[in-house]
């Protein structure tokens, strides 16, 4: 396991993400681990913070209702060059991945991903790897989240789905009806 730095003077944090509940947990996770997290629900929220005072970490969701958490990472790192960025998401993909990276993010980890994951992740030494998680989803697991996500995202239209997806309508519409994978 690569060696965590310690937090360091300021331990301000920016916690970004639109699921009330699980921001507020980990906002207590990491109040507990010595941070000091501010939290914010919208990419509007999270500017208006970074504007305020940028902090000197950040775990920011890549896809908020209101707009992109990319537009997040560019302005703290346009803020504050030298804050540690985890950008967070439950839609990983190798193309935002780089995005993310490409923009100032110092990782990038994928949802479900616990408070201890994310301190080791902002507070890791530069180019260490983390280490491999211990329960990792499932490539069925994988699979299933991302055709909920495409479905999602054409307003829980089968055709539409199936045809961005290159799948049978009626394939879709089997794997739709099951319940979702371990």
């Amino acid at each position: 396991m690569p060696e965590a730095a310690p937090i360091g003077p300021d331990a301000t944090l920016l916690l970004v993400d639109d699921d009330a509940v699980f921001v507020n947990r980990l906002a207590r996770a990491m109040e507990r681990r010595g941070f000091q997290p501010v939290v914010a629900e919208t990419v509007r929220a999270a500017l208006d913070s970074v504007a305020r005072r940028p902090a000197a970490y950040a775990v920011v969701d890549l896809r908020l209702e209101d707009g992109s958490g990319l537009d997040v990472v560019d302005a703290l790192r346009e803020a504050r060059p030298d804050a540690r960025i985890v950008v967070l998401t439950g839609y990983g993909a190798i193309a935002t991945a780089v995005a993310a990276v490409k923009m100032g993010a110092t990782d990038y980890l994928a949802k479900p991903a616990d408070a201890d994951e994310v301190t080791n992740a902002l507070l890791s030494s530069d180019g260490a790897l983390p280490p491999p998680p211990e329960n990792p989803m499932s490539a069925d697991r994988v699979r299933w989240e991302h055709i909920q996500r495409v479905y999602e995202q054409c307003d829980r239209n089968v055709s539409e789905t199936a045809r961005r997806l290159h799948m049978h309508r009626r394939t879709l519409q089997r794997i739709l009806a099951k319940r979702s994978p371990r």
